[in-house]
């Protein structure tokens, strides 16, 4: 499980994921400096770090190297919200205090994300999936607490 990344190489990185293309020093530190004061060997050097970590590879070109994300901000993020519930002693519980604090429209995300993996819609003879797709107390009271878990 990969550790959170830093302030700044999470700076980095959102410019990587969002670019979507390899790309070097140069442009990242020119992008980085529309917002804050930093040196071109420190920008190589956390591309340099995100490489030895396995968050970028990188690919020679004339005496630099351009650097490529790994994988997406989405396999990140869900990466780390697995690794923070496979750390609950009680994941239900874990489960339904993080859908308490969603948002509606995170929810519906959610949702929408659970009808995704799930596949083809259930027969009609079936609880349909919009009452309560994932099956979890938090979609139906999004107010309930971990103790309400099991109750």
């Amino acid at each position: 499980m990969p550790r959170p990344l830093g302030e700044l190489e999470d700076a980095v990185m959102t410019r990587v994921w969002k670019w979507n293309r390899p790309v070097t020093v140069r442009e990242v530190l020119e992008d980085l400096q529309q917002e804050r004061s930093i040196a071109y060997t420190t920008v190589m050097t956390v591309l340099d770090n995100l490489h030895q970590k396995g968050w970028v590879r990188r690919e020679a070109e004339g005496r630099a190297y351009r650097y490529e994300a790994v994988s997406t901000r989405a396999a990140y993020a869900a990466a780390l919200m697995n690794d923070a519930w496979s750390q609950s002693d009680n994941p239900a519980a874990a489960l339904v205090a993080f859908f308490g604090m969603m948002s509606p429209e995170q929810r519906e995300a959610l949702r929408d994300a659970v009808r995704m993996v799930q596949g083809p819609e259930t027969p009609a003879a079936e609880t349909p999936a919009s009452e309560n797709p994932t099956g979890n107390p938090a979609d139906e009271n999004p107010a309930a607490t971990e103790g309400d878990v099991g109750r």
